[in-house]
């Protein structure tokens, strides 16, 4: 299968049927479609998440590690954007059905190891208890993460003035730069900075509750975009894939 796809919607079905009977890992980018300041495009997470999970599936692939990608889930949980415009949100109970349906349909189809790789924070949360309740109730490996949270380590020596991923920020605005230059409004950069944080005072790391971005930031930005470049998108994308796909080839991750 070396010569096909690692796409699923570029394969025929005979073909998605042949990568679950070679137990491929499926990677399913989880993503959202909203605001990300006033100098890139609302589908800044459909377009990261999509390009990490191809990214790691060619990683894998060089491993001799089976692996197919699903096209983007690309709306989730994003209320906190509302106040901006230009955002799409589900509610919590059918953002889990949706991706019920996509995971249950591949277990249907023979695949055993399922990730859901998420590209926005607002999923964070329901990605892990996604995870956890369709592995019980489909009886197969499924793993859920935010890929910056997966691989931190990859990132944070990369940027110069955040410690991490935010958003719209440095590391965000970076990759699209260099994945899609016409998604960033370079004459915006400017005005493209935030708080370094979405907790305002008395909010502990520990504490979940989220505020609308609009009491948080008059930008829409979290972080600092003004030092961002193509070159610096192209060796965070490089950095993040070679660390997750390090940790996904792992065989005693997927082990009965």
């Amino acid at each position: 299968m070396a010569d096909l796809s690692l796409l699923w919607a570029e394969r025929t079905a005979a073909e998605v049927r042949q990568a679950a009977a070679a137990d491929a890992l499926l990677i399913i980018p989880v993503a959202s479609l909203e605001q990300h300041g006033p100098h890139l495009a609302t589908g800044t997470d459909i377009l990261l998440a999509g390009a990490v999970a191809l990214g790691v599936a060619r990683g894998l692939a060089v491993r001799g590690v089976p692996a197919l990608v699903t096209p983007t889930v690309w709306t989730g949980l994003a209320e906190h954007h509302m106040d901006f415009g230009g955002t799409v949100t589900l509610d919590s109970a059918t953002f889990l059905a949706v991706l019920r349906g996509v995971v249950g349909s591949a277990a249907r189809q023979g695949f055993r190891r399922v990730l859901l790789l998420n590209g926005h924070g607002g999923n964070a949360e329901a990605i892990g208890t996604a995870a956890t309740e369709f592995a019980a109730g489909f009886g197969i490996r499924v793993a859920g993460c935010t890929y910056w949270h997966l691989v931190p380590e990859a990132i944070a020596p990369l940027l110069e003035r955040q410690g991490g991923l935010m958003h719209a920020c440095e590391a965000e605005t970076s990759m699209v730069w260099h994945l899609a230059a016409g998604c960033v409004r370079q004459d915006r950069l400017a005005e493209a900075v935030g708080p370094m944080s979405t907790r305002g005072p008395g909010h502990p790391p520990g504490l979940l509750m989220r505020r609308s971005f609009s009491e948080v930031t008059a930008s829409g930005v979290i972080g600092d975009a003004r030092t961002a470049s193509a070159e610096k998108g192209g060796r965070l994308l490089e950095a993040i894939t070679a660390a997750a796909t390090e940790v996904l080839a792992n065989p005693a991750l997927w082990a009965d």
